[in-house]
């Protein structure tokens, strides 16, 4: 039997006066476990795991968190990637085994688009995009760096020189030039410190700008629409708590982590 959709809470803010408002950014209740339920059974080739008792509940707090359904697909997607690596399946995935996958996701979208504060951690009015202490950062927030910064210039440069050989070679030109800047600094990363470390790290930074635009002029018209609406949809569960100028940054970081996905380009940037 199906959840009833009693059961499924409505993500909501508070007014000043304490009262409940709506979020009209997700979908109708009922459908975004049901979305779930329906999604795992086709990555579980045809077998249906019904998602109620303790993993309903697991899954109705992605949906208070402001979890965006394909953000909760693609965490779905990365556990079964991991999942299909170890050999052949033994017995369907629960909903229950992809959590981590899922907040790891949702963790590394809100850091790519400036979005700190989720619907129910915001407390009160709950505006999104203003961080005012450590108890509103995500959990990738507070771990800082995922890797050292030599590794993630080894990782980078792999990664890149995989994507210059590949079937697309509009880009060969920059790749070539970042691949190389990149390779030469590979040896001095270990050791550089201060001020000049901080200059790099700026550097890449610049250098992740630089390719992003040239993703962006790249695309057509209605490619470019139809990434702006799909970042349109992602932030629909945090745009009415969101100052403008938030809201605008964060429509932007999240078109150019759409751009990115599309080209399957590596972060440049190190954080």
């Amino acid at each position: 039997m199906a959840n009833p959709k009693s059961q499924i809470p409505n993500s909501k803010s508070q007014a000043a006066d304490g009262s409940l408002i709506p979020d009209p950014g997700f979908p109708p209740e009922g459908d975004y476990c049901r979305d779930l339920e329906s999604y795992l059974c086709r990555k579980n080739d045809g077998h249906l795991i019904r998602i109620v008792g303790p993993a309903f509940e697991q899954v109705c707090g992605w949906a208070a968190r402001g979890i965006p359904l394909k953000l909760a697909m693609r965490g779905i997607d990365r556990y079964f990637e991991r999942y299909y690596a170890k050999g052949s399946r033994r017995r369907p995935v629960r909903i229950e085994f992809c959590e981590a996958d899922v907040l790891d996701v949702f963790d590394e979208w809100r850091r790519s688009v400036g979005v700190s504060v989720a619907p129910t951690e915001a407390g009160g009015s709950g505006r999104v995009g203003e961080a005012s202490g450590a108890g509103e950062l995500s959990g990738a927030d507070l771990l800082g760096p995922r890797s050292t910064l030599p590794a993630h210039l080894d990782r980078l440069i792999a990664r890149l020189t995989t994507l210059r050989g590949g079937h697309d070679r509009t880009l060969d030109s920059i790749l070539d030039s970042v691949i190389r800047e990149l390779d030469a600094a590979r040896s001095r990363a270990r050791t550089i410190r201060g001020e000049a470390r901080d200059a790099f790290v700026e550097r890449l930074h610049q250098l992740d700008v630089s390719l992003v635009e040239a993703l962006r002029h790249q695309c057509d018209d209605a490619t470019l629409r139809q990434l702006h609406a799909e970042a349109d949809d992602e932030l629909k569960p945090f745009r009415v708590r969101m100052p403008a100028e938030a809201y605008q940054h964060a429509h932007r970081a999240c078109v150019d982590r759409l751009l990115r996905e599309r080209a399957n380009l590596p972060t440049i940037a190190y954080e």
